[in-house]
């Protein structure tokens, strides 16, 4: 059996699923996509699964980009984020829900510190639930092996990860009232909004201005996201028609986009714990706003 274009192109989300979540970058998911085409003619005619080969072909192609790119994000400048994307370029037909964790920022950037046979393998069983054997093809390795990956990612995630209890039907109402008191510069307003242990963080790359390090503490990031916002206003242009903020649902959370003149100049996520922001995040390197601004 060969692979038509019509069955690639059925199941060209869910390898850009696989791909984003592997690389942290939508546009190298999409380059990496598209070398798996270009390899279709390449394919056995007894492959059987044509979603099990192609998993396997755009799994290892993320495997060679994550190990060419390990020496970039050591120099990489100040703190960084994944691309941000819209979360329904990210959702499949199949259990939607229950993937939606692995697309936040917070858990793409607890990926990195896994080595790329341990990311490939901890998401291929426990996000897109493929079994031991076909993981062992993917990495050319024993289900023996696999097992002993997914086991030591499951325990390095586990010990990281963040738990955040978030109700989208409780956000919505203090999202208008976080950003009221932001664009106000009402300090002790916004603070009722933040957890005790909030953090900031931006990733600018170096590129734009941006925090090199992430900021903690109510009181603190309180501060900066006032200063920040009101510095906007007053020295990059104060003319308030220049700007413009549009809610988004962004990696699986609720987020701002921040345009200047028409021209997405940053996007801000907001994870919650209950009712009140846990993390704020905000993507200002112009190349990782490139894909969104073009999908939104």
């Amino acid at each position: 059996m060969k692979i038509d274009t019509n069955t690639f192109q059925q199941l060209r989300p869910y390898l850009f699923s696989v791909a984003y979540r592997m690389l942290g970058s939508a546009a190298e998911a999409e380059d990496t996509v598209q070398d798996c085409w270009l390899r279709v003619s390449s394919a056995p005619d007894d492959l059987g699964s044509a979603k099990a080969w192609l998993t396997r072909v755009v799994t290892r192609l993320c495997i060679d980009r994550l190990k060419a790119a390990r020496s970039q994000r050591e120099e990489y400048v100040g703190e960084w984020l994944p691309e941000p994307v819209i979360t329904s370029a990210l959702e499949t037909a199949e259990d939607v829900a229950a993937r939606q964790e692995s697309i936040t920022m917070a858990f793409l950037v607890l990926l990195e510190s896994l080595t790329p046979s341990e990311r490939a393998a901890f998401l291929l069983r426990e996000v897109f639930d493929e079994d031991y054997d076909e993981i062992a093809s993917v990495l050319e390795t024993t289900p023996a092996a696999v097992r002993q990956l997914v086991h030591r990612a499951k325990a390095h995630v586990a010990e990281r990860r963040p738990r955040f209890d978030a109700d989208r039907q409780r956000q919505t109402a203090i999202i208008s009232r976080f950003m009221s008191a932001v664009s106000a510069g009402n300090l002790e307003e916004l603070q009722k909004y933040l957890k005790e242990d909030v953090v900031y963080t931006a990733d600018g790359g170096g590129k734009v201005r941006a925090a090199l390090r992430s900021v903690i503490g109510t009181n603190s990031v309180a501060q900066v996201l006032i200063g920040l916002w009101h510095k906007a206003m007053r020295s990059i242009d104060p003319d308030p028609q220049a700007w413009n903020l549009t809610q988004a649902d962004i990696n699986g959370e609720p987020a701002f986009l921040v345009t200047l003149h028409g021209k997405l100049d940053s996007v801000m996520i907001l994870s919650f714990d209950t009712d009140r922001v846990a993390a704020v995040r905000v993507i200002r390197n112009p190349d990782k706003l490139e894909w969104l601004a073009t999908h939104t």
